[in-house]
């Protein structure tokens, strides 16, 4: 059957998309993919629940279609696009849900509470758990620290604490954000996100948020900062970006683009109450790239990558030299790699690029231009645990590797993150034995640390204690 108009109705929750006033390509090939499911239909009724409830205002789109292509198996309608905004009640558009869902997995889209009094209650005696997320210094030198607390699972939860001696003391807890409520029948967690210190001096704190360990639609959120040196430190009301997790840092590229990775999990990890939920999200689960060109005031999707043997993704972009932008992932088989041309519109073909361990591995441009990649084991080395973390330097963008600092050579320590300070000091966090020691740690080092193959700097050390769970310990 041809069909050469599609008209839609959206209403849209602008907050979704961090108050972006803009139709997005996330949202139009959203619409489009339905509309191609409802080709037997004139009108297409779309209610875009997962963004949020309907509110502000609704806009009636004439889509007209260009060509068809195939994207993961299903038809994707590739159109232009004339939109007329329009306050309307027009009774014959009334939208209706195309995969309805209950009540209660809306809510996952509740801003969770920011808790900056959390003793006693998540004091360290009240902890069982430890799983690094992420680290970052601010502009007067305070370092910031979060991880998981309570589980790799549905019961997990941030915890925050800081250090304003170049990471040798640590604060108690001391922002916790837990969005558990007794009243939901599924537990309502947080387990995947990160710091990041933006140009400005501004501290992020992005998290997602979740029915169950994984509802299928997810959420990145973010809070800010914008005193994190102070006594005091003020959290903005969370914000949701999109859908998925993204436990990596945002970028900022050459053109002053700002750029998160966030992964949409595959539907084989979807928690079996939901299994049949949030379909019309398929087409983007993978390694996806959102982009802002407002320094985070709205974000929009760029594209995407599909991983061989993806699960996590855990995806990171580095700027290479000649402009393309270079994704390398997570995946069961290994890391493996992508490039884009076109500042992440599109993507060449995956590859392998190392053996590794199936977990998280940490690579950021260096401020001499070095690239830092830490790792387990020796580069191409396929280690049986995750142990024998490692950090390397490349001068060729990724092509080889030169150095070798052992930063922990026991078992069970993993997912590292990082950052370097102005005097060129690098400070990588991780995690050891989640569950029975609970440590979260940090190795301080420089460049030439790297290149000797051990801690030589006069402030270099390694094993420095960030935070430790001693419940039940």
């Amino acid at each position: 059957m041809k069909m050469k108009f599609v008209i839609v109705k959206l209403i849209r929750k602008p907050a979704a998309l961090s108050h972006s006033q803009d139709f997005t390509s996330f949202q139009l090939l959203t619409v489009i993919y339905l509309a191609w499911q409802s080709l037997n239909k004139d009108i297409v009724l779309f209610n875009s629940k997962y963004f949020g409830e309907p509110e502000c205002f609704s806009i009636k789109h004439i889509l007209k279609v260009i060509s068809l292509r195939s994207v993961l198996h299903r038809f994707i309608l590739i159109v232009s696009v004339n939109l007329c905004s329009c306050k309307t009640q027009d009774k014959s558009l009334i939208s209706t849900s195309i995969n309805p869902v209950g009540k209660e997995s809306d809510a996952a889209l509740v801003a969770p509470v920011i808790d900056t009094k959390p003793l006693p209650t998540y004091d360290y005696d009240q902890l069982d758990f430890s799983m690094n997320n992420g680290i970052a210094r601010t502009p007067k030198g305070r370092i910031w620290s979060c991880w998981v607390a309570g589980g790799d699972d549905d019961n997990a939860f941030f915890v925050l604490n800081y250090s304003n001696d170049n990471g040798e003391s640590w604060s108690k807890p001391s922002v916790v954000i837990d969005p558990h409520d007794t009243s939901l029948e599924d537990k309502r967690r947080s387990v995947v996100g990160n710091l990041w210190t933006d140009p400005q001096g501004h501290l992020w704190l992005l998290f997602d948020q979740s029915l169950t360990y994984y509802d299928g639609r997810s959420g990145t959120w973010y809070t800010r900062c914008d005193n994190p040196d102070s006594d005091t430190p003020i959290w903005s009301k969370p914000v949701r970006i999109w859908h998925g997790c993204s436990l990596n840092k945002p970028n900022v590229f050459s053109n002053n683009t700002w750029l998160v990775t966030i992964s949409l999990w595959n539907r084989g990890l979807i928690t079996l109450k939901y299994k049949q939920q949030f379909r019309e999200l398929d087409a983007f689960r993978m390694a996806n790239v959102i982009v802002s060109s407002d320094q985070g005031k709205t974000w929009i999707r760029q594209g995407g990558v599909l991983f061989p043997g993806s699960e996590y993704d855990e995806h990171h972009i580095i700027e290479r030299r000649d402009g393309t932008l270079w994704m390398t992932a997570r995946t069961i088989n290994g890391i493996w790699e992508s490039v884009s041309s076109d500042k992440g519109i599109t993507w060449s073909k995956p590859v392998k690029y190392q053996e590794h361990v199936n977990s998280r591995h940490f690579i950021r441009r260096l401020q001499s231009g070095r690239i830092l990649l830490v790792r387990h084991g020796a580069i191409n080395e396929l280690t049986s645990l995750r142990t024998k973390l490692t950090a390397y330097l490349s001068e060729d963008d990724g092509k080889s590797w030169i150095g070798g600092l052992l930063l922990d050579d026991r078992s069970v320590v993993s997912y590292p993150d990082g950052f370097q300070s102005s005097d060129g000091t690098i400070y990588i966090s991780y995690d050891r034995n989640r569950n029975r020691d609970a440590e979260i740690l940090l190795a301080r080092f420089t460049e030439e640390d790297i290149l000797l193959k051990k801690f030589a700097g006069q402030n270099s050390k390694a094993r420095i204690l960030i935070s430790k769970a001693l419940k039940n310990k």
